[in-house]
């Protein structure tokens, strides 16, 4: 699906909030480098994915009601073989549903667990003054931790993608520290360019939260990504 061809999708459904995988076939069409996400819906259709997209792997609760996957234990990391996918499938739903009575799952997500590298965030909000914000700092939950953020107002030139990324105080990180490998810093701009086109094409999108991206030396890439719509209808999703 479009872009548009999701944000009708989900009106139809009366929710704001795209799963991951949708999220991740948006930010496909902007040009944005995301981690493929396969919805399956059983342990057997979870080794089967596992096995085409090659080990270790990384299942994720789908879920409308859940936006913090980590939260209420719908991640699992580095999963290494059948046996292990199988396990994990089931322990996922087991416990979702333990914590969360009720809830509609629509399945788990399987997707490569991508190497190593520095976590960063990427995000935008939407002000109800000045319009779209654009936002970059360190991600994981180090973001909630240091709240070591930059931002700044969409649409961006080169310069300010610029700005952003050294602004923040834990820029030498980016640079390779004790022995660490640098980042790539064109693909941490080429990214956030293309989150202020996108966002500044479509007046749909409220929030985009792309926590963890992987910076490593040879390029950037979201593991996890949230689009939120705003709650008013545009009349182009509805023609």
């Amino acid at each position: 699906m479009t872009f548009l061809e999701l944000v009708k999708h989900a009106r139809s459904e009366n929710r704001t909030l795209l799963t991951e995988i949708e999220s991740k076939n948006a930010l496909t069409e902007a040009g944005i480098e995301a981690t493929q996400t396969i919805l399956v819906t059983s342990a057997e259709d979870a080794v089967m994915q596992a096995e085409t997209i090659g080990y270790p792997v990384v299942l994720k609760i789908v879920a409308f009601e859940i936006t913090h996957k980590s939260d209420v234990g719908g991640v699992i990391l580095n999963i290494k073989n059948s046996a292990a996918v199988q396990d994990a499938y089931r322990n996922i739903i087991n416990t979702v549903e333990n914590k969360h009575p009720g809830i509609s799952i629509q399945g788990v997500s399987v997707q490569k667990m991508i190497a190593t590298g520095t976590e960063v965030i990427i995000g935008m909000t939407t002000d109800e003054q000045f319009g779209p914000v654009i936002m970059f700092g360190l991600g994981g939950i180090l973001v909630e931790v240091l709240n070591d953020v930059s931002f700044r107002l969409a649409p961006l030139e080169q310069k300010d993608a610029v700005e952003m990324v050294n602004e923040i105080k834990a820029r030498p990180i980016l640079n390779g520290i004790r022995g660490q490998t640098p980042c790539d810093l064109d693909a941490l701009y080429k990214m956030l360019l293309s989150v202020s086109t996108f966002v500044t094409k479509y007046s749909e999108i409220k929030e985009i939260d792309l926590n963890p991206v992987i910076a490593t030396s040879s390029g950037a890439i979201a593991v996890d990504g949230r689009i939120i719509l705003n709650d008013e209808i545009n009349e182009r999703t509805n023609s």
